[in-house]
């Protein structure tokens, strides 16, 4: 994490400083936590863009850690634990559903670093473009507007994400076609921890426990460092065996291309943000086991404001009955049912806003206005 400030501007800095030059560059865009990028877009006189890959109530969060701290909620010993209202344009909220990061009482890592210097540069940003839909967080995204210019352009997926299966990680992929093909519509869970969060090998055998005991076919992800690097076959003895005619463990897939597929009923998820959206996208309800930093904020998203799926656990504590109960209740039960609907209406969301004249076809638009005029 220390070359994200020492090392990789070395590495990078002459070439974007020759593509800043051009005359036909405009600005600089750059992802929110590269925190290097605005220096230099200064020392070049040219517009630094922060580009926000997350939903905007992070983005605000982040923004006013000064009022968490001053309120005892951050950079403390022993942070309070009542609800939070004081954020601007941020519905009350609950500690335990900040980012993990805002959680911790030890504020001087590496990623703690990184985190205040980005949105020191952040506050500087000529402009901010965010991977979110106005219409899913109008209040936080206009309190965010009265502070600068901010635009919400999401959902920003890959060219050709909605008609092709398009890599978005560098682990080699198994094709899970085949199999999805042989399973009934509705019938399959899908579980995926992301490309990089672990889980505890005591978590792993809970959710595996609960998985075998509801019943329920299932493709599983499992990265062979899910647990360790150090322990591949992290998965209970006898899983595989009990599991056998319903179940497919995996190390990686794509994850577009299952979650389109029609045999998907529920997608237990670490609630990584473009997780969110893909399965949003593809009108699949969700499970909620966030692990780290952002997901437990998204999960808030997920299960409280947009209704979309369900919380399994909160931070190391999982328990086998809860899982096979949740995931009983998102694939056959009432639960489920509704919240397919409600998927179906937050997928209507994302589609309007990309199309032409949708909001986030028409924030992006302004803000190359904006750009222009300057």
């Amino acid at each position: 994490m220390e070359g994200v400030l020492h090392v990789l501007p070395a590495h990078v800095e002459e070439l974007l400083r020759r593509v800043v030059l051009d005359p036909a560059s405009t600005c600089l865009v750059a992802d929110t936590f590269f925190v290097w990028p605005a220096t230099l877009a200064r020392a070049l006189g040219v517009p630094y863009v922060s580009f926000w890959t997350e939903p905007a109530l992070i983005f605000a969060l982040y923004y006013h850690m000064d009022l968490l701290a001053e309120h005892g909620h951050f950079k403390c010993k022993e942070p309070r634990k009542d609800t939070i209202t004081y954020i601007p344009g941020v519905p009350a909220i609950e500690p335990h559903e900040l980012m993990s990061y805002l959680q911790e009482t030890d504020t001087t890592s590496v990623v703690h670093r990184i985190i205040f210097k980005a949105f020191e540069e952040a506050r500087g940003a000529d402009y901010v473009l965010c991977n979110t839909v106005e219409e899913l967080e109008p209040s936080t995204i206009a309190a965010l507007r009265a502070e600068k210019p901010f635009y919400a352009v999401g959902p920003i997926f890959p060219a050709g994400f909605a008609r092709s299966t398009v890599a978005t990680s560098m682990w080699a992929e198994s094709d899970c076609s085949h199999w999805l093909d042989e399973q009934p519509p509705g019938s399959v869970l899908y579980i995926s921890f992301g490309s990089y969060a672990h889980v505890t090998k005591q978590e792993l055998h809970v959710i595996a426990g609960g998985v075998l005991a509801s019943g329920t076919r299932f493709l599983w992800v499992m990265r062979p460092d899910i647990v360790s690097s150090d322990d591949p076959n992290p998965l209970p003895e006898g899983f595989m065996a009990a599991s056998a005619g319903r179940g497919l463990v995996v190390p990686w897939c794509c994850q577009v291309e299952v979650l389109s597929h029609t045999a998907l009923g529920g997608f237990l998820t670490h609630c990584g943000w473009n997780s969110v959206l893909e399965s949003v996208w593809a009108g699949v309800p969700m499970l909620c086991f966030p692990l780290l930093t952002d997901q437990f904020t998204n999960r808030r998203l997920i299960v409280r404001e947009w209704r979309v799926g369900m919380p399994i656990g909160d931070r190391g504590a999982v328990f086998e009955d809860e899982v096979r109960a949740r995931i009983e209740g998102i694939m056959s039960g009432k639960e489920g049912e509704e919240l397919r609907e409600a998927v179906k209406k937050v997928r209507a969301t994302l589609e309007a806003a990309t199309a032409h004249g949708g909001s986030s076809q028409q924030s992006f638009d302004e803000f190359v206005d904006e750009l222009t005029r300057r």
